[in-house]
């Protein structure tokens, strides 16, 4: 879809801050995170919700994030990682991983733009963990 930002964010047209990816999924760092260390989990192919997933790429968005959820929380020493699917926001399939320190932090309310300096430290260091697997 031409005008989707997550679809431009997939064809490398926007510049993001990408911690994963394969041939058909991509992991970046959300711009106006809940909390430090936000992640984003997107198909590569424009679906406009994640219930439209076919079957083994619903399964399988769900296995990266289970995949990504120790690196994420050792990055951000959070106590949980929270899991959203909202999609009002963008309409194309994706998945929320959050940082939690505490009760009540899932909350889109919540989000705020990082400075760009912070945004980078933050993914190279999720990056890092999830390359010492």
């Amino acid at each position: 879809m031409s005008d989707c930002i997550f679809c431009k964010i997939a064809d490398k047209e926007i510049p993001s801050y990408i911690v994963w990816e394969n041939e058909r999924f991509l992991v970046f760092a959300d711009a106006k995170p809940i909390n430090p260390g936000h992640l984003l989990i997107i198909p590569k192919e424009h679906i406009d919700s994640i219930f439209d997933l076919p079957d083994e790429r619903y399964a399988e968005i769900f296995m990266i994030a289970k995949t990504l959820f120790a690196p994420l929380r050792r990055a951000t020493d959070a106590k949980r990682i929270g899991i959203a699917v909202e999609g009002f926001g963008v309409p194309h399939a994706h998945l929320h991983l959050v940082p939690l320190h505490g009760g009540n932090e899932l909350n889109p309310e919540r989000a705020r733009a990082m400075d760009e300096e912070e945004l980078r430290k933050i993914a190279n260091k999720i990056k890092e963990e999830i390359e010492k697997k």
